[in-house]
Formats: structure tokens, sequence, C-alpha cells
């Protein structure tokens, strides 16, 4: 019986996977085929049946962990589903998102324009990082940051609703990718230069690289009770020249310290037009780069004693200072490292070298005992001391060619991404052996773990998040997608589960929370700004709906509810401002509306009992329809009306300056004959 019983749900769950199409109306799915004629069907082998079952999620049912990922390109954050690897929902953060309204004409505008940087209105992102707030050491699922590389800025996410309520630029640097790391309880949001530049982006010759070119650590002060970064308190460390990259904070043992690893000390700046060696080879000559140890404790007390310049009106530790106040200290480590990833119990720090065979494993006891001691090897020719490197190393692992990062579980064990082998190398912590290696498709770049970057991870699954991924999907044309593969860790061995295409941009790195840390909202208090928290001044209710006029600013109080607008007729003049003040009416879960106007590219999402405010100048005479362009109902396409602008010279019929008009009552055209 209970062999009958396995086969029965095999059976069921491998026509679930088949079939493309819902059965039909009562009809009930069953092991009609017996589980080896499916498999043989579909050339199906019992592993792969078996990771079917692991990661099959039914409907009505949540996953177990969601991953927060970078969008690359894109610009955006991805939000999957583990171990289903569903794609949840695209977060739009720097970049527009028509489906959310995100940057069509709604209070998104001004958060995507508060990232400008400059005079340039900047339309695209390279999202790198993202980090999930914490608390003690442990992801609290509150809020999300994540940096853009190719425009230095970050981003604040707020968990609740999954929406993007501040983008920061960073006036200082040219470019950013250690970020947007945090500190144990989120006092911090760490943002790190990458290509150095003068600071403040001033033109200055670039023979003169070495005197007038830095890199930077900046400290975003996080209010976490208003959710936002609180620029005025912010700070930073200014750097040495050398391409700092990837960041990680110190926790429990090492709480108080920042780790960065930097490539290029070389400080190669090119010339190939002049005969001169390319950046790439020009930065791979030493056998050694540096790690950047920060006390940012130590750097928050000169901060608050002033013992700070001002940049653009950031305050900043100087590299002087940094250097002579026990700030900032370098460490070699391997040639061009990438990943700088501190362990559960903060008491090493694990580094890979692209082009080195080993993982290093930096042992915090002992750095703080050189620093301590001021037992230095000397300094390098901005006046930064550096420790040794064998007295701050307690060993090294043989990964094999090409580790970049490193994540752990809950049973001692440390997983690397190997980019050159392609594979996920497991290895002990304890004895700095390598148990095993799992090819993955292909060349891995990041790798993430559950709950794998905080004080105690989960163990349970690692994803290989691959650049490569030829042969494994359908082929869409010459640019293919990435590929996240999820791999079980639970066991003895590491199993390969599922691979999920992401076709949306190249993800750079992501992190698994569990699912029940999340405290998301599903419907807003009725008339909420969702980028106050507050009910809007403008906040219309059912009845209270009108259009007043003051000059040539016309105000319209509007509300949406299935399935009409009103008011759903709205005529001003050629040239006027309006302001559309929209609430949504609905409290009913998953009930959202949209709204725009043809042709003025206002694009809004009113979930239940969200506000929204859009204003913009009639400037295009003629007749546009407004319709809801979310299916919200049977009725959906009757949700119409329209948007009228009469030519300038035309008489207006529109209520008197200062007046509200009343609602235009309904057409009185009889219905056609059936």
């Amino acid at each position: 019986m209970k062999s009958f019983v396995i086969r029965g749900l095999l059976g069921v769950s491998l026509l679930a996977l088949a079939c493309s199409k819902p059965a039909p109306p009562q009809q009930t799915i069953g092991a009609s085929k017996s589980v080896k004629e499916l498999m043989a069907a579909r050339g199906l082998t019992e592993a792969d049946v078996e990771a079917a079952l692991r990661t099959y999620v039914p409907t009505g049912k949540s996953d177990d962990y969601m991953i927060f990922a970078s969008g690359g390109q894109s610009g955006q954050v991805l939000a999957i589903g583990a171990p289903s690897m569903r794609l949840l929902k695209v977060i739009g953060v720097f970049t527009p998102e028509p489906w959310q309204g995100y940057g069509y004409g709604g209070g998104s505008n001004a958060v995507i324009e508060g990232g400008n940087q400059g005079t340039h209105k900047i339309t695209w992102a390279d999202v790198h990082h993202p980090n999930l707030s914490e608390t003690k050491g442990d992801y609290d699922g509150e809020f999300l940051f994540v940096n853009d590389k190719a425009n230095a800025r970050v981003a604040v996410v707020d968990l609740k609703d999954f929406t993007t309520k501040q983008i920061v630029p960073n006036p200082l640097v040219s470019s950013d990718h250690g970020g947007a790391f945090v500190t144990p309880n989120t006092d911090y949001v760490i943002e790190t230069s990458q290509y150095p530049a003068p600071l403040g982006r001033e033109y200055v010759p670039i023979d003169q690289y070495k005197d007038k070119y830095r890199g930077l650590a900046m400290f975003w002060k996080f209010d976490r009770a208003k959710g936002r970064i609180d620029v005025a308190n912010s700070w930073a460390v200014e750097l040495p020249p050398y391409t700092q990259d990837l960041a990680d904070a110190g926790k429990l043992d090492s709480d108080g310290f920042v780790f960065i690893n930097s490539f290029n000390t070389e400080m190669a700046i090119g010339g190939t037009l002049e005969g001169k060696p390319p950046i790439e080879s020009g930065a791979s000559q030493g056998d050694m780069d540096y790690l950047h140890v920060i006390d940012w404790k130590k750097a928050e007390k000169l901060v608050a004693e002033g013992k700070t310049s001002t940049i653009k009106g950031i305050r900043v530790v100087s590299l002087d200072t940094a250097g002579k106040e026990g700030v900032l200290h370098l460490i070699g480590e391997p040639k061009s490292p990438h990943g700088v990833d501190v362990t559960p119990d903060g008491k090493e720090i694990v580094v890979g070298g692209k082009l080195d065979t080993h993982a290093t494993v930096f042992n915090f006891e002992k750095i703080k005992k050189l620093i301590d001691g001021k037992q230095y090897d000397g300094k390098d020719s901005y006046g930064v001391p550096i420790l040794n490197f064998q007295a701050s190393i307690r060993g090294q692992a043989e990964i094999g060619l090409g580790p970049l990062h490193t994540v752990y579980d809950n049973k001692g064990f440390a997983y690397t991404s190997v980019f050159i082998e392609s594979v996920v190398a497991k290895w002990s912590l304890k004895d700095l052996k390598v148990i095993e290696k799992m090819p993955v498709h292909y060349n891995i770049g990041h790798i993430l773990a559950a709950e794998g970057d905080t004080v105690s991870p989960d163990g349970k699954y690692v994803v290989a998040m691959n650049k490569m991924s030829m042969d494994r999907f359908t082929n869409v044309g010459p640019l293919y997608p990435q590929n996240f593969q999820l791999l079980d860790v639970d066991g003895e061995k590491m199993r390969m589960l599922v691979d999920m295409p992401i076709g949306i941009g190249e993800p750079h790195y992501s992190q698994m929370i569990k699912v029940d840390k999340l405290k998301t909202t599903k419907v807003y208090k009725m008339g909420e700004n969702v980028y106050t928290g507050q009910k809007d001044p403008s906040a219309t209710l059912a009845g209270q709906e009108k259009i007043v006029r003051n000059g040539t600013t016309v105000d319209v109080y509007m509300t949406a509810i299935r399935s009409h607008f009103t008011p759903d007729r709205i005529e001003v003049d050629e040239g006027d401002t309006v302001n559309l003040h929209i609430t949504s009416l609905e409290q009913s879960e998953d009930q959202t509306h949209g709204f725009t106007i043809n042709m003025y590219n206002i694009d809004l999402s009113l979930e239940p009992g969200k506000h929204e405010n859009v204003t913009f100048v009639a400037d295009m005479a003629g007749v546009y329809p407004m319709y809801c362009t979310e299916f919200c109902s049977a009725l959906h396409l009757e949700m119409a009306g329209y948007f009228l602008v009469k030519p300038k010279g035309t008489t207006t019929t529109a209520a008197p300056a200062g007046s509200a008009s009343a609602v235009p009552a309904a057409a009185s055209a009889a219905p056609p004959k059936k």
C-alpha cells in the first residue's frame, strides 16, 4: 500500500510538471500511466524525479525561502521563491518599471529623480549587491539595500511592500562595487568605490593618478525608524587609489570592523593606443594585492570629534588621518581577489583570489593583535600601515583555479564559487580541506546560501549564479540568459535540483532569507501615500470627488473602484497644469487597478487603499482615453473615461477659479437594444 501511494504521488507530480494546460473542471489527475512510462517518454532519470519533487511547491503553499537577486543592467531586483525557483516579482529600483507604475508619474518619480547625478538624468543602472537589513547579525526582513555600480548610488527597498523608498547618489565617487553591505545592526550601509577617480569627480589629468585619484569607503547612516538613509549624519573614509572591490562587515568578535579587498595595487592606468599594456595585464603583475581593514568605530569617533574635511557636503576622514590614527590597515592578499566573506562566528575572513588557487582564511584575533601591538611590515606610499600576511592568516584551502565568493552553512562547511573550473567547492572551515566539488553550468560567478551571510546560517540550499548557460535552455538568440542552479547541500553529497534562467540582466549577488521573517502588507490603509507611510492630505473618499480650477491649475480629486473612475471625464485647457489625486477605494486583497492617460506617459499601479499624486502639463490638445490597465473585473474594459484638452483660445467650460465643479452626470443616451 505504501509503495502504491508513493507511486501515485510521483505520478501526480510528474503529470503536473509535464502538462502545460490545467485539467478541465471536475477531472482528477491521477497516475494514468506508470511513473516509469512517463520517465521514459520524457527522458527523465530517477534523480530528475526526485529533484522535481524536492522543488515542487503546490499551488496555495508558500516557498520556505525568498531570494533577493540583483537584476544587473535592468536596474531592478528580482524576488525569487526557493526551492521552487519561481520569479515572484521584479522590484523597480533604479529604472522605471511599468507594471508597478514605477517612474511613470506618481510618487516614485521623485524617488528615481533623487538618484540623478549632476545635471544628467540617469535611466539605467548596473545593480550588483542586494543586502538585507540585520539585527544582531541576523536578517530581520525589514529592508533591502542595493547599489548601482555604474552611477555610484544606493537604494533603500522597504520590504513591507517591496517598494523602493529612497535612492541616494554618492557625490564623491564615479563608481561603486562594495555595496550595499550593512553593519550587524544596520547602523550603517557601506558603499565602497571601485575605479579610483578624484573625489568629487573633478577633472584631473590621468598622469596625476597616484597623487590625485582616490578610493572611498562611504558609511551611510541608516535611520531605521524613518526607513531612510540619513545623509546629514553619513561620512566617509578616503582610501588609496587601489581598485577597491567587495566588502563585508565584521560581526560578533569582529564587530566594529569592515573588510574590503582590492586589485590593481600596481595602479595601472592603461594606454593601449600609446602602446602601453591594458589595465587588464597591468593590474595583474604582482603576486599580491591589499586587503583593507577599517576600524569604523574609531573612524566614527574621529568624525564626532570633527577630525574630518568636507567634500561636496560629505565629511571625510582623510587618507593621511586614517593611516596615522589607526583607522585603516592593509594586509597582502592573493592577486585579483573578489570575495571577502566574514565567517558566521565573526572570527575569520575568507578571501578568494581569481588568479590564485586558494581560499585564504584571515584570522581576526591575529589581525587585531598585530594592530594593537603596532607590529607593521612597513607602510605603503600613502602612509598606511601594512600587516604581515603570514602572521594574519590561519591558513589556505586549496580550492582550484578561479575562486571567488564563499558562503557558509550550519555544519562548519564553506562553499566557494570557482569560476574557471565551473564548480562549487565544499570545504571544511576546521581543517581547510575540500570535501567535494559540484560541476555547475557554466562559469559560476557569485554564490548564495540560505541565510548564509548571517551569524546563524541555515544550510539546506546553495545557489550557483552562473554567467553562461549554453545548451541549458531553449535558444533565444545570441544573448543567452544567465543560469541560477539550486543545490541541495543538506545531505552528505551536494545535489543539483533545478536550473532557473534569468533573462532580465546579469545578476551579481543574492541573499536568501526565511519567508517567515518577511512581514509584508497585503492592503494599504485607505488613502495611504506609500512614500510617506501616512494618509495623503489629498486622499479622496467616495462622495468627495471633485475638479477644482485655480487659474491655469486644475486639481482633480479622483477615486477608483471596480469598475469605474470618478470623475470619468476631465476637461482642461491646453497649457493647464493638472494635478491628479487618485485614491483606490478597494480594500480587498489582490484587487489592483491601473490608471493611464493615453499619450501622456502616465502609468500608475493602484493597489488596494493606495493614493497617488501626479502633476503634468496638458500640452497636447485633443481627446485622450484614460483607462484601467490592470484586468480587475469582468467589466475591466468598461473602466474607462476621457481626458479632453481644449486648444488654446477655446472658451472653457471648466469650473470657475477657486471653485469645485460638480462631477459630470453620466451620459443619458439609451443603451443599444438587444
